[in-house]
């Protein structure tokens, strides 16, 4: 054993990729390594690679996540003076996911303080920090006296992953969108918690997602994810629960950064909302409250965040936190003055008439990927433009007439190859099928 005193990246690779379980001294030089630089994207690869195929013990995975926590700055919020707890929800990704939108200043209009440190999309997965890209002027990267100023008296800021919060993560994640290693339960384990420990909460909900979008696929893949982040936040004194929803479908029935902003501004202002996003807001924003207090049961606490939304004061907080933040102060009334959406439109139109039997979600974010609406290396710029709209859900009668869904490109040739895309990621049949909650199960 005394050769694994010798702190070598190469040896901590292999030690990991051959099964045995890493010291906190292997861990710590490690993430270090990858904070400044003294660590190559090429070892940091390999080791993400070897944690997929061997994974972490729940005490390997603590380590990991507080090692990548105390690679920057961790944030104290007791000089705001804050009037309510400091809450914040976070998703494994989908697509259509835009929750957040909609959630943070609804959670906010119920007394709480949410500083959401989102991510940018990974694989085909869509990014609430692209979406925000889409709105004109708005700031992503505050400084830290902005954010904390947006938190404070407008009660929500979501803002993207700053350099001094959790750094070590913010390479690694970026490695991993593009060597096929998001989908490690360790990793993603920490990756989420080690941003949300250095955000400074009090409160965590996990939405995480289970079906052909999501990246775990399988329920009991993404009951043992759920399980992981809830053990090791706990552990790290972070009261944390967990919902496994559904992603055998797309959560909006659109997807793409811009048309899923206007959907969540549809949604909070009322123009339209659609029952499969309201109910996963509620069940989420339900659990928010009642962890940190702000209600005492669940039924009384989906009211408050139903009641925050239709009487439009979640609009009046989005509103206020997207002018605080560099946006437009009238994007309620005027998006379309500031939501760029791509000039052609061509609708999926199916030869017959037939019921949505099946999707397959994940096929449908890499459409958009095709599109230019998501990355295939992690420095890539994407087109915040492009994206499907009117998408046929599980059971909708589909015709000539009502179409699969509208594709948004930049070019005909664009939008013809993503055309072919989604029509294999709809199986069709004579009769409606059998659907399900878009909620599946609660893990606390």
């Amino acid at each position: 054993m005394q050769s694994r005193q010798i702190l070598l990246p190469q040896e901590i690779i292999r030690h990991q990729r051959d099964g045995q379980t890493l010291s906190a001294d292997e861990i710590n030089f490690f993430i270090a390594g990858i904070t400044n630089n003294s660590i190559t994207d090429a070892q940091a690869a390999a080791f993400a690679m070897a944690v997929y195929f061997k994974g972490l013990g729940v005490d390997q995975c603590a380590l990991l996540t507080q090692a990548m926590m105390r690679s920057g700055k961790v944030l104290d919020w007791s000089q705001e003076q804050l009037t309510g707890p400091v809450l914040d929800k976070h998703s494994t990704g989908g697509v259509g996911d835009n929750i957040s939108l909609i959630l943070a200043p609804a959670v906010a209009a119920c007394g709480a303080h949410v500083p959401m440190i989102s991510g940018r999309g990974l694989g085909h997965t869509g990014g609430t920090l692209d979406k925000l890209s889409s709105i004109a002027g708005y700031r992503t990267e505050p400084d830290e006296a902005l954010f904390r100023r947006v938190v404070r008296d407008i009660g929500c800021a979501i803002i993207g992953q700053t350099d001094e919060l959790a750094p070590a993560d913010r390479k690694l994640y970026a490695i991993r969108d593009v060597t096929a290693t998001v989908e490690s339960i360790a990793l993603v384990t920490s990756s989420i918690l080690s941003k949300k420990l250095a955000a400074g909460l009090q409160g965590l909900v996990m939405d995480v997602k289970t079906g052909s979008g999501a990246f775990m696929q399988e329920l009991e893949q993404s009951r043992a994810l759920a399980k992981s982040i809830v053990t090791v936040a706990n552990r790290a004194g972070l009261p944390t629960r967990a919902l496994i929803t559904d992603m055998n479908q797309p959560l909006a029935n659109c997807a793409g950064n811009a048309i899923e902003v206007q959907h969540a501004l549809d949604h909070l202002t009322g123009a339209h909302r659609q029952m499969r996003v309201h109910e996963v807001v509620l069940a989420l924003g339900a659990h928010m409250l009642q962890l940190s207090g702000l209600a005492s049961e669940l039924g009384s606490a989906r009211d408050k965040i139903d009641q925050a939304i239709t009487s439009g004061k979640a609009a009046e907080v989005f509103a206020k936190m997207c002018a605080s933040l560099g946006g437009p102060a009238d994007l309620l009334t005027k998006s379309q003055n500031y939501l760029k959406i791509a000039d052609i439109h061509h609708a999926v139109k199916p030869n017959r008439r037939a019921f949505v039997q099946h999707i397959d979600t994940r096929a449908l974010g890499l459409a958009i990927v095709m599109l230019g609406g998501g990355r295939t290396r992690h420095q890539d710029a994407i087109d915040t433009s492009v994206g499907l709209s009117h998408l046929a859900m599980i059971g909708d009668e589909i015709s000539p007439n009502h179409p699969l869904a509208i594709i948004h490109a930049k070019s005909l040739l664009q939008a013809e190859t993503a055309a072919k895309a989604i029509e294999a990621a709809y199986q069709l049949g004579e009769e409606p099928p059998h659907t399900s909650s878009v909620v599946i199960e609660e893990i606390a």
